[in-house]
């Protein structure tokens, strides 16, 4: 088994935790948090030693692997005092926010000899798998749409704030954007309009996408919903042979997704409409089983960090859009 210690021990450090505790190949070592009451909290539940400091716990526990949960502007610290020490490192999403503190955060990790994959967990999500599978179904396809709205999340504040978040654009949006760019390739251009809050975030984006392979792409983020609007997400992809529509809605936000409405159906022409299951899966344990097992095997990870790197890339080309006003090039 691969020791894993958690870095952050917020919402998302506890999703992290509990899909280690669910898997045979992983095993969980230590909780580190600055903030040493929620930390402390943390680690008592999952009864595993708590640290304050990530370089003191790196020499007492030794582990195999570093789950960066942290707000987004200390990913690339983190991941390079994992680099330092020779230590695997998985990396919540957004990778970073500029591609440039990622591809620092790769060469660091290429040339410490470790693993490195961002976290980016919608790939492993059974339904968006499903939808991947089904895409082929539908011919030569006409457009894709897609969207996630949700409110602001009420277990934090620091998404608020631009310099540390990155705002709606790179943690809500960025979502459906990798996933589209894992589908179908690399992008030519895109165009984008939105809203920026008071604070600087964009966080309300409607970024249209054209591929280089010819597939267009509209996609909606958003993270200034109100009153009691529910978490949010849909895909629709339309071709010559068919139509597939997913929709989800849950709760006030993510935490609530257990309660979620979430269906997916293919219409076929000259067939009548199918409901299509999927089977269940832990997105969280399967990614983190998938790095797990790429550190083992020292095989590739399947995210590697130039396909995030990209990923950062193309928010960066839709920030710019938002910014001009004009269509941008992914450079």
């Amino acid at each position: 088994m691969k020791k894993v210690a958690v870095i952050g021990s917020g919402y998302i450090g506890l999703m992290h935790a509990q899909a280690i505790k669910k898997s045979k190949r992983l095993a969980l070592a230590a909780f580190v948090n600055r903030n040493i009451q929620n930390g402390k909290k943390a680690a008592k539940e999952f009864s595993v030693p708590f640290y304050a400091d990530a370089e003191e716990m790196i020499k007492k526990e030794n582990p195999d692997i570093l789950d960066i949960c942290l707000p987004s502007s200390l990913h690339e610290h983190f991941t390079l005092l994992g680099a330092a020490y020779k230590k695997h490192v998985i990396c919540e999403k957004p990778f970073s926010l500029s591609s440039a503190s990622c591809r620092r955060m790769s060469k660091a990790c290429a040339g410490a000899g470790v693993k490195l994959m961002a976290a980016q967990v919608l790939r492993w999500f059974p339904e968006y798998q499903k939808i991947k599978e089904l895409l082929p179904k539908l011919g030569n396809l006409h457009g894709v749409y897609c969207n996630r709205l949700a409110q602001h999340p009420n277990w934090t504040t620091w998404h608020r704030d631009p310099a540390v978040s990155g705002g709606g654009l790179f943690d809500l949006h960025l979502h459906d954007i990798d996933f589209l760019y894992s589908v179908f390739g690399e992008l030519d251009h895109v165009y984008a309009a939105g809203w920026k809050s008071p604070s600087g975030c964009w966080n309300q984006v409607m970024s249209t996408l054209v591929f280089k392979n010819g597939v267009k792409a509209v996609c909606e983020g958003c993270c200034e919903m109100t009153g009691a609007f529910p978490f949010s997400a849909a895909l629709r992809a339309v071709g010559d042979n068919g139509t597939i529509n997913y929709e989800l809605s849950a709760g006030f936000n993510i935490e609530n997704l257990g309660a979620a409405s979430n269906k997916l159906t293919l219409f076929e022409k000259g067939k009548k409409p199918k409901a299509v299951p999927w089977k269940a899966q832990d997105g969280f344990k399967a990614e983190l089983e998938a790095f797990a097992e790429a550190v083992e095997k020292n095989t590739a990870v399947p995210i590697s960090p130039d396909e995030s790197i990209y990923g950062i890339k193309i928010l960066e080309a839709i920030e710019r859009s938002l910014e001009t006003g004009k269509v941008e090039k992914i450079k």
